[in-house]
Order: C-alpha cells, then sequence, then structure tokens
C-alpha cells in the first residue's frame, strides 16, 4: 500500500478514523469532504448536512451526525466537544463491580459523598440502575450518568458532561471526571 492511502487510513476526525468511515457508509474523510464542499455545506447549518448527506447520499442516520460533525470539526466551524451552543465531554470507566452496586453509589447522597465530597448535585430523574439525570453542583451544567451491565460482577459507567461554556472548561472537566472515576473504582 502507498504511503498516501496508509495516511488517509489511519486519518481520525471527531474521534472516528477514515478506515472506519469508508467501512460504514463508503466513503473515507477526505472523500465526504469533497462531496460536502461541492455541495456548499460550508454555508448550510448542521441539521441541512446531516439531512443533505441521509436523503441525497443514503448515510445511516447515525453516520449522517458524525460525518456532519467530522465535516464541521476539519473545516474550523465546530470545536472539539462542541455541540449545538456549547460544549460537552464523555468519559467512561469499567468496573470490577456489579451494576446495582455502582447505581447505589451514585443515587444514594451518604454513600456519593464518600467519592463524591462537597459536591452538591440533585438527581432530576432516575431510571433505576440504567441512568441518573443529573444537575451538577454549579447549578448551570448537566450530567447523564448511565450504567451498562458487563457481566454479574462487572459494569461500565459513562459520565456524560454537558452545557460546558467552552472548549477550556470541557477539557477540564474531561480531566475531572477521569480522575472521579478512578476514585470511584478504588473506592469500590
Amino acid at each position: 500500500m502507498d504511503g498516501i492511502k496508509t495516511k488517509e487510513k489511519e486519518k481520525r476526525i471527531a474521534g472516528i478514523g477514515s478506515a472506519a468511515v469508508k467501512a460504514k457508509t463508503g466513503k473515507t474523510w477526505d472523500e465526504w469532504f469533497a462531496v460536502l464542499d461541492a455541495a456548499g455545506a460550508m454555508k448550510v447549518a448542521h441539521p441541512d448536512i446531516a439531512t443533505y448527506l441521509h436523503e441525497k447520499q443514503s448515510v445511516p442516520d447515525w453516520w449522517c451526525q458524525m460525518v456532519t460533525v467530522g465535516y464541521e470539526q476539519a473545516k474550523g466551524l465546530r470545536g472539539k466537544h462542541q455541540v449545538v451552543g456549547d460544549y460537552q465531554n464523555s468519559v467512561s470507566k469499567t468496573l470490577e463491580v456489579a451494576l446495582p452496586a455502582a447505581y447505589k453509589a451514585w443515587a444514594d447522597g451518604k454513600a456519593r459523598a464518600r467519592w463524591l465530597p462537597g459536591e452538591a448535585i440533585t438527581i432530576r430523574k432516575a431510571n433505576l440502575k440504567k441512568n441518573l439525570r443529573v444537575t451538577w453542583s454549579d447549578g448551570k451544567t448537566n450530567l447523564d450518568v448511565a450504567f451498562y451491565e458487563k457481566g454479574p460482577a462487572k459494569c461500565r459507567l459513562v459520565v456524560q458532561h454537558d452545557k460546558l461554556p467552552d472548549v477550556a472548561q470541557a477539557e477540564r472537566m474531561k480531566a475531572y471526571w477521569k480522575e472521579v472515576l478512578e476514585r470511584f473504582k478504588d473506592i469500590l
């Protein structure tokens, strides 16, 4: 394989490699960028790009969003972690603990104080042993905490932090959540 094709295969945009994009959509990142440039996507809103990909290019739903986000990031129309109007991040951790114990450690205030001291969060919605919708202690940003069973004594925890004001805060909170989930794992 020549150097150009190898380089194209390794290209990663929005966290996704060009080979994965081609496998799921039929085109590499560079091929999609050429198609979208020709369609005038630089002057079009996000939903219109995704609709174009779905209706005119037959791209599957989830991939419409990913190709659109990748294009917007590559063209400087959207920053890393940016969603419409604000920023978000997501951190996950696989834990050697049963899902009910991990869920309780989040949902129960006393248990949570052991590993997340000083943070007064508000749980707005709880789907037992599935997810929690949380207002973060700043009163402005939100968490979506999801729990996935991976076996009788193993689960995966995903924390998505939304409505962050800028990329710097998104990066800070991503580092914070990595540290917190490591502490959470150690306490459990």
